[in-house]
């Protein structure tokens, strides 16, 4: 076969153009340290590690949402926990407001300083986070969820729930609507409520209430009427009597049908009555307001007014309670969110062990290969220099 010069040697050029390329592959791998730089240098081992770059990138984005939300949610929690302590000092004050070394005086006294406190409470409600959006707004984060006027304090926010991506399939909610918090808030036990009837004309005073039998407890509305001074009947809804009994003014007693209960005190006047209805709702401002309106009324009816403190007592508890749940709510989710957040991190480093294990360069080898490719590269251009000198005409004579 017969090979002509100008083919022989431009193979010999080829072949060092392509050592040279190798040459600058291996280099280039030492510089950044990593086996794939392009998707040609390794089209599986490109794909799998773009697809764990994703995965990382997720799991620091879940990361991030999680610092925030626990922000955020520490936030609602040292909040809601200063507004307990306020409204632990309003049942404090409460429970002295019925001692009865109280005057009107001192009653109105006692009303002043809860006036003040409705209003921090009123502050604390409306609180903003760090980006300044309203902690208890829903989602309209940007309206002050609470607005005072003159028939009370008025919700403006709505009653969804900001949320936020901790891990795969894993949705927390970053705070809590004001509605269900400050607002809608269950009257007396829980289960039922009692009040007096505002025409009673006895001392009878209504105290603390429970549901003793859940499973007697049909929920409906009765009514406590005295025929006289030491005798009762429960009537239902509709007038029937369901039950009857004596009572002792001197000492008082409780008074069980259905299986509810409710204990009472003082001498009650024949048709004196005492409404048991199921639990409402009522926001804590107006709780605080009923409270001061009673303490603010002039000496004379206190039997009235002591029964008025009482149902509002029990509201104040359920509100109180209600801070007591939403603060265990948000541990709850915290909980989930440090606990979802270890588990991130545990995810990312064996992201970035597999992805080192395929892209990663194994440096002794590559620089073998780099001594090995030198000395390749070198031999073939003293062999190229040397033939190409090369020529028949050398040899005539």
């Amino acid at each position: 076969m017969r090979v002509s010069t100008s083919w022989m040697q431009q193979q010999s050029v080829n072949t060092m153009l392509e050592q040279q390329g190798s040459l600058s592959d291996l280099q280039t791998q030492l510089g950044t340290g990593k086996r794939i730089n392009q998707p040609s240098d390794d089209p599986v081992g490109a794909a799998s590690a773009l697809a764990l770059n994703h995965l990382a990138a997720d799991t620091a984005q879940y990361q991030r949402n999680i610092g925030v939300a626990n922000g955020r949610l520490g936030l609602e929690e040292q909040t809601l926990a200063s507004a307990g302590n306020v409204l632990g000092r309003v049942r404090t004050l409460l429970l002295e407001a019925g001692s009865g070394s109280q005057n009107a005086d001192t009653r109105k006294d006692i009303a002043t300083e809860m006036v003040q406190l409705r209003q921090q409470l009123l502050g604390l409600a409306n609180s903003k986070d760090g980006q300044g959006d309203y902690l208890f707004a829903g989602n309209r984060t940007g309206t002050a969820p609470f607005v005072s006027a003159s028939g009370g304090v008025g919700y403006a926010g709505d009653d969804g729930q900001r949320m936020v991506a901790a891990g795969p399939g894993l949705q927390v909610a970053t705070g809590d609507p004001g509605s269900a918090i400050f607002m809608d808030v269950a009257t007396g036990n829980g289960s039922f409520a009692v009040s007096a009837a505002s025409g009673n004309g006895g001392t009878a005073v209504a105290g603390a209430s429970s549901v003793a039998d859940r499973a007697a407890w049909d929920g409906g509305s009765y009514s406590i009427v005295f025929t006289a001074a030491d005798a009762y009947e429960v009537r239902d809804a509709g007038g029937a009597v369901v039950g009857s009994g004596s009572y002792d003014p001197a000492k008082g007693g409780d008074i069980g049908f259905r299986g509810a209960q409710v204990s009472l005190s003082g001498a009650p006047a024949a048709g004196d009555t005492f409404e048991v209805a199921p639990s409402g709702t009522q926001d804590v401002f107006g709780t605080i307001d009923r409270i001061v309106d009673a303490l603010r009324r002039p000496d004379g009816d206190q039997a009235a007014m002591q029964n008025e403190l009482n149902t509002q007592f029990a509201n104040l508890d359920q509100a109180i309670d209600s801070l007591t749940r939403a603060r265990a709510g948000i541990g709850a989710r915290m909980n989930a969110l440090d606990q979802q957040g270890a588990l991130n991190g545990d995810l990312t480093l064996q992201y970035q062990g597999a992805l080192s294990d395929v892209q990663d360069l194994d440096y002794y080898d590559a620089i073998s290969k780099l001594n090995l490719q030198a000395n390749a590269l070198q031999s073939t251009q003293l062999t190229y220099s040397k033939l190409q000198g090369l020529s028949l005409f050398n040899y005539l004579k």
